[in-house]
């Protein structure tokens, strides 16, 4: 069927990076710290594909013959975002620096926010965790109808309200004004959130319609590319916000690791000649964020088991790529992304798989989609690990 697969396990990183200590992520090692807790891994499929020839990790040793080659990857991009990290795989490298809000957004910006938006005023306006900030500030949003904003390490705006206080529309609406009219040049920030929730005092619980509202990349990625040599291009889940849209042909919608995986089966067979790019977000929304590496080991044994059904539709002409797009370490004490190299397995039927070391920018996959499609020549960063007889 001729596709590239890219599957992203959003918030799985394999150890901190050499610039952890600026971003304060020393000791960060998501899968490696998760084993250690909770006894040792049990990921059958990803051992035999060579997750365990990567790091070590407690309970998956080293196989000596791996079904897939195996590496992992350097981020050279600033920061430790899924933006970011999205952008760079699909070969771009962000030089420019986002917007960050520590200490809450100043006043001109909330000022603005009021003005544009209609809002009465806001609740908040601290770097926080999400679930705690509902819990804390929900029964005041109740009271006055003011929306909750919020940031956290990443460059977010991010804007909670309760269903049956902003509906759905009207808060999507809000982010929509604060995206384009109130976060405005020189502000570079890279989401806006809607957070929707529900539920009473005590039992506040966000729900799946969650959107984002994001820029557009600073240069051409590999989406462009393909997209303006009329290769399709398939985006399933968080892809589609996370590019602003540009590039994608075809957009998947899901809202879990679930969905994502039946969307990718159902890609499968669907599409032909096309790259075919998927986030599975639970590991980063459910368990990383909520400091749960029990949530977050049992998520990695569903993805494990959901492997063998992704991998059978695959014939000699398909490739695949499993990845990261950060960290998310849930054994520390922040609740945030955490600055870590990410895994790369790299899997085809026939190809003799190998040790693909260290690379030196996660770029390198977008290259080799790139040559994949055999688009050579373009201006993405990195290097391609495409097996040279399929060049």
């Amino acid at each position: 069927m001729n596709n590239f697969f890219i599957v992203i396990l959003d918030g799985n990183g394999v150890g901190e990076l050499p610039d952890a200590a600026l971003y304060k992520d020393e000791g960060s090692n998501t899968l490696g710290n998760i084993a250690e807790v909770v006894g040792g891994l049990h990921l059958p499929n990803l051992q035999k594909m060579g997750l365990g020839n990567i790091i070590p990790i407690k309970g998956m040793p080293p196989v000596e013959k791996p079904s897939a080659s195996y590496g992992k990857m350097k981020e050279v991009s600033k920061g430790k975002d899924s933006t970011t990290g999205h952008w760079e795989i699909a070969g771009l490298k962000v030089d420019k620096d986002f917007s960050y809000f520590p200490d809450g957004f100043p006043d001109g910006i909330i000022n603005k926010f009021l003005d544009l938006t209609g809002c009465k005023g806001v609740l908040g306006n601290v770097a926080a965790s999400g679930t705690e900030i509902i819990k804390l500030l929900g029964d005041e949003h109740i009271k006055t109808g003011y929306p909750i904003v919020y940031t956290s390490a990443d460059s977010v705006f991010q804007i909670a309200a309760h269903e049956d206080v902003i509906p759905l529309d009207r808060l999507y609406e809000i982010c929509e004004i604060t995206r384009n009219q109130v976060l405005v040049e020189p502000l570079v920030v890279g989401r806006v959130i809607a957070r929707p929730f529900v539920g009473k005092s005590n039992e506040y619980k966000r729900t799946v319609y969650r959107k984002d509202f994001s820029l557009d990349p600073f240069e051409p990625t590999v989406l462009d590319l393909l997209h303006e040599n009329n290769i399709p291009t398939v985006a399933i889940g968080k892809i589609n916000d996370l590019f602003n849209y540009r590039g994608i042909k075809f957009q998947e919608k899901s809202k879990s690791n679930k969905e994502g995986f039946d969307k990718l089966i159902e890609c499968s067979s669907k599409y032909q000649n096309s790259l075919i790019f998927c986030n599975l977000v639970d590991f980063d929304v459910y368990y990383g964020h909520r400091n749960d590496p029990l949530g977050f080991a049992n998520a990695l044994g569903e993805f494990d088991s959901f492997i063998p059904s992704l991998l059978s539709p695959l014939d000699e002409t398909d490739y695949l790529v499993i990845t990261a797009d950060h960290g998310n370490d849930p054994t520390m004490v922040s609740t945030d992304h955490s600055r870590e190299y990410v895994p790369l397995i790299f899997y085809n039927k026939k190809m003799t798989p190998l040790n693909l070391g260290i690379r030196a920018t996660f770029s390198d996959v977008g290259k080799t989609v790139a040559e994949f499609f055999d688009l050579k020549m373009n201006k993405l960063k990195g290097n391609s690990f495409l097996p040279k007889k399929q060049v």
